[in-house]
């Protein structure tokens, strides 16, 4: 018998539409897609970087870029959240908030999710930059209900350049993009509707968050990826620095490193974002899978 093509991606996928989620008196907007006709797999929760929005994941630029699109097409629920101080927050939250608050903002948004449908087998993580680090503290701390995977792309745990060091406009563009062949035509004249202003709040604490990291890391207890661009400056990413960033997250069951060919800091907005999203949606597949694993062994245990 021969295979059905598949659907269009247009008729795979619902969305992107927008919709916002109540934590604790504060609104957070959110981009959502999801797949059409079927129930999802799971859904991926994605967080941006400094500076930017939950636009970041929806292709501004080329369509191949889009986070939305490729997860909701391989069957996944996903949701970009416009972090505290951004988005439909930016003016209840004027200057944003820290690591431990948005980590604690975020949770209790998070709660609210299955008022917009489905969210399947529990929830992943991806988050990018500065997002990863109110993601590594929901982790620690079992915030989310579900959480069984966290993936976390252009965010170490040693700075090469410490936030707020004075560096030239060529270097600040160094630090966040790299060449700019990397990136699709159009990249910089659709940044309009990705960046946003940085809240002051969330810079200062950037500067602490080498001693945060050493705190939490230890209570991370579901696997972790981390992904570093070839052509990443913000983070140490020499074998001895990631020998450490791997020995801290002693808890978690799994810790994978790797490396992004062809790709700057901001990878979701580059050509290399497809191949990134790919990659990162393939370790949500073997984080469910062993969580489902998991599950078939207890229910075995509880009834021999």
């Amino acid at each position: 018998m021969t295979a059905a093509p598949l659907a269009p991606p247009t008729e795979r996928v619902t969305g992107p539409r927008h919709i916002t989620l109540g934590a604790d008196g504060i609104t957070l907007s959110a981009r959502m897609a999801r797949p059409a006709g079927v129930p999802p797999r799971a859904t991926i929760v994605a967080l941006h970087g400094v500076g930017m929005s939950s636009a970041y994941f929806d292709g501004p630029a080329h369509p191949e870029t889009s986070l939305l699109a490729v997860a909701a097409e391989l069957g996944f629920a996903v949701v970009a959240v416009d972090r505290p101080g951004y988005g439909a927050s930016a003016a209840r939250l004027p200057h944003g908030q820290g690591v431990e608050e948005q980590a604690a903002t975020l949770a209790a948004a998070l709660r609210g999710l299955p008022a917009h449908g489905d969210t399947g087998a529990g929830i992943f993580l991806m988050a990018h930059s500065f997002g990863g680090k109110p993601a590594l503290r929901m982790a620690a701390d079992g915030a989310v209900p579900g959480l069984f995977g966290l993936d976390v792309s252009g965010c170490g745990h040693e700075y090469v350049v410490p936030p707020g060091a004075p560096v030239s406009r060529a270097g600040s563009w160094k630090l966040n993009w790299g060449p700019l062949r990397l990136y699709p035509p159009g990249t910089f004249r659709s940044s309009v509707a990705v960046v946003a202003p940085a809240p002051p709040r969330e810079l200062a604490d950037a500067a602490r968050w080498p001693d945060a990291f050493t705190e939490l890391a230890g209570r991370v207890r579901v696997p972790v990826r981390f992904t570093f661009a070839e052509h990443e400056a913000w983070w140490r990413r020499d074998p001895s620095a990631l020998d450490r960033l791997r020995n801290r997250l002693g808890a978690a069951p799994r810790v994978l490193i790797d490396h992004q060919p062809d790709a700057g800091h901001n990878i979701s907005l580059g050509w290399a974002a497809r191949a990134y999203h790919l990659r990162a949606l393939a370790f949500a597949e073997e984080c469910l899978r062993r969580q489902t694993t998991g599950r078939e062994r207890q229910r075995t245990e509880d009834r021999s």
